[in-house]
């Protein structure tokens, strides 16, 4: 496994593959990497001849209030998983070489960002799309995956690299759980022991609308009200928004016809955390029996 640093490297290192006909896969991640990410690699894997993790925190996707400086961080555990997992080249630019001094050029998608985290993280999505397209020109690869429980952050990438014409294939990876039925995310490890319990109101709810859902509630404010009242009636838990939307545009949805993505992010202690849910008439469980 190769450990590149340097921009000008990893683009020779991707391009001499390239000239020899391999197809590069690229896993974009901030690192503190768990299972979730290791299904994305495992996928990336199975797609591609040759698969590179990049591993960036990010500055240009963090608000001057959030965690950036405490944003959970281990090479060393990171490196071992990426070897575990079959990992051709792991990129570790520096946050000066990606963002050098005086540098004013961003990517925007305007939409699809207005809404969810998009709202309460002004710039947020400006900051993911930017990076992610310098990472598509550094790489070159055939292939990106992301997983979903960044659903919104799945869409949005997906709109840019289609609205410029990107010569890149998205795939998206459905959300890996814990054995509770929590989402995995790096931010879980802000959690306390009781604030670990707490949590599970999360899948809890999902589990809950989805079988109202199935039993043929179609109301979003119904579906809503639901997950609502279960988050609510954990102290612990605050939720910071819900929402029913069309699995393409995000729009808000009054009724759902066939399906829908039901959407929140809830603050559990100093962890914000997003989930999300495909609701359709098959049904869905994120929990095992202990929930």
């Amino acid at each position: 496994m190769k450990i590149i640093e340097d921009i000008r490297e990893m683009r020779r290192y991707a391009k001499e593959a390239r000239a020899k006909g391999a197809a590069v896969a690229l896993v974009p991640t901030m690192g503190y990497l768990h299972a979730g990410h290791a299904e994305l690699l495992r996928v990336a894997r199975e797609s591609a001849d040759l698969v590179v993790l990049s591993i960036f925190v990010n500055p240009m996707q963090f608000g001057p209030k959030e965690d950036y400086q405490t944003y959970p961080r281990d090479i060393n555990g990171d490196m071992k998983l990426a070897a575990q997992t079959g990992v051709d080249a792991v990129f570790v630019p520096y946050a000066a070489d990606m963002y050098h001094h005086g540098f004013q050029t961003f990517v925007n998608v305007e939409e699809l960002t207005k809404v969810l985290c998009g709202e309460v993280r002004p710039g947020h999505f400006r900051g993911v799309t930017t990076v992610v397209l310098k990472l598509f020109n550094i790489v070159g690869p055939a292939k990106a995956v992301f997983g979903k429980k960044d659903y919104q952050q799945y869409l949005v990438v997906r709109r840019m690299v289609e609205d410029l014409n990107l010569d890149v294939e998205i795939i998206g990876v459905e959300t890996m759980r814990e054995p509770d039925g929590l989402a995995m995310s790096s931010r879980n490890s802000y959690l306390d022991p009781a604030e670990r319990l707490a949590a599970r109101c999360i899948p809890r709810a999902m589990d809950e609308v989805n079988a109202a859902f199935f039993d043929g509630t179609r109301a979003s404010a119904s579906l809503i009200d639901i997950v609502k009242k279960i988050i609510e009636n954990e102290p612990l838990a605050v939720v910071e928004y819900i929402s029913v939307c069309d699995t393409e545009t995000l729009a808000d949805l009054e009724y759902v016809e066939d399906s829908a993505r039901l959407l929140l992010a809830v603050k559990v202690g100093k962890a914000r955390l997003i989930d999300n849910c495909l609701l359709e008439k098959k049904g869905w469980s994120a929990s095992l029996d202990s929930l």
